[in-house]
């Protein structure tokens, strides 16, 4: 089976961009085919070697603050970067910087990637460089909303604006805590939030301030010229065509096989190749991809191939809640017959699988889920919950994921 097949940011991802004269006939692969596709595509059979080559691939890879059993993003790059540690993304995006350290060392190394919301979702992700032009529309369109998470500046909030931005010219990255104002916000969304945080979120959100590090998860908010290197900073915003396009290629590049809107395939129809699966509706992967596919297909069809439920104990695996592999419902109910929802911030009364429950993925089959908890003080892993298909032992994965959180099972 080939190696998978690097994915570097296209040098122009433009509406304009010459479009073939007609598409590639649709590619026609088995269940089998596309599940060991996606499983390699994306880095799970085969990891990377930093913590920058899988985000390059995988386009962006989603920030969530809770840790139950270890944080989303660390949950998700754990089995497909070489020898990761938790909270090694966190340092690729700031460095090895001290938690107390208020700037960054003279001799610090450029960054190479940062934190930002996706354009389309909102959702909190780490972006490598490319993405900054593709996100200044959205930061621009914020300031005109009615949002009281993210919209414009209320006239309080205007008002306190040069004070906070000039206390962190002069002291460095300051999270809310660090400015001597207790006015609350009128309108907080979570919680009850100070006027100095709904104000810096907002910041935030229009790009007028960055997140410069983190304090035990706590942002830290700097001067955009402080943290992205001067070049990124100094390119205009995409067009929204552009964007548009580089958001579907996003898509993409995140999930390898995805269901594609009509207005999104038609943005990149250059990009794409169509693929039928028996009894499933059309999707879609990157033409540069395509190699890939078929040698995954072709791999499970050879006489020889071992059956994927045929697969030894040693390979089971814990998912992350929104990994990749599973983050389009649809797709996950149709290609794996795996119907999953992450419910962490279900109402308890609601939750059917438990408060972060990970997928268990045996081979090529997501054959359940078991709910892991870290008792830190304990110094052990506990299973709140488990659920899992007959004849599969999960035993493996739970002490590989102690041991990773450095706790015993």
């Amino acid at each position: 089976m080939p190696r998978r097949a690097p994915t570097s940011p296209r040098a122009t991802t433009t509406a304009n961009a010459k479009r073939p004269p007609s598409s590639p006939p649709a590619l026609k692969v088995s269940v089998a085919g596309a599940r060991r596709f996606v499983l390699h595509a994306t880095g799970l059979d085969q990891p990377f070697a930093s913590v920058g080559a899988a985000l390059t691939h995988l386009g962006y890879v989603q920030i969530d603050p809770l840790n139950i059993c270890g944080r989303m993003h660390d949950l998700i790059l754990r089995p497909r970067v070489a020898g990761y540690r938790e909270g090694d993304l966190m340092r690729h995006l700031h460095g090895e910087a001290e938690a107390d350290t208020r700037s960054p060392a003279p001799d610090a190394p450029p960054r190479v990637a940062f934190e930002h919301h996706h354009p389309t979702t909102n959702i909190l992700v780490a972006f490598p460089l490319e993405a900054w032009p593709h996100l200044l529309g959205a930061m621009q369109a914020r300031t005109r909303l009615t949002s009281a998470w993210s919209g414009r500046l209320t006239p309080r909030e205007r008002e306190l604006v040069p004070q906070l931005l000039a206390e962190i010219a002069a002291r460095g990255p300051l999270s809310s805590e660090d400015f001597a104002d207790d006015r609350r916000a009128h309108r907080p969304v979570w919680g009850k939030a100070s006027l100095v945080k709904s104000t810096l979120q907002k910041l935030f959100f229009h790009g007028r301030v960055l997140i410069g590090r983190r304090r035990n998860q706590r942002r830290l908010y700097d001067l955009p010229e402080r943290v992205l290197p001067p070049a990124v900073l100094a390119q205009p915003a995409a067009t929204l065509a552009d964007t548009s396009r580089w958001v579907a290629e996003l898509k993409l590049r995140q999930r390898r096989l995805a269901w594609l809107k009509r207005d999104e395939r038609r943005g990149i129809d250059d990009l794409v190749q169509e693929v039928h699966i028996a009894g499933l509706p059309s999707l879609a992967c990157l033409r540069d991809d395509v190699p890939l596919l078929q040698a995954c297909d072709a791999a499970v069809r050879a006489p020889d191939a071992e059956p994927g439920a045929a697969t030894p104990a040693s390979a089971v695996r814990l998912l992350a809640p929104l990994d990749p592999v599973i983050y389009d419902r649809r797709v996950t109910a149709a290609l794996w017959n795996f119907d999953y929802t992450w419910e962490a911030y279900t109402p308890v009364a609601k939750r059917v699988r438990g408060h972060y429950a990970l997928p268990v993925l045996a081979g090529t089959e997501l054959v359940g889920h078991v709910e892991p908890k870290a008792d830190r003080a304990a110094g052990k892993l506990v299973v709140a919950s488990r659920s899992v298909r007959r004849g599969c032992s999960t035993q493996g994965a739970l002490r590989e994921l102690a041991g990773w959180l450095g706790l015993r099972s």
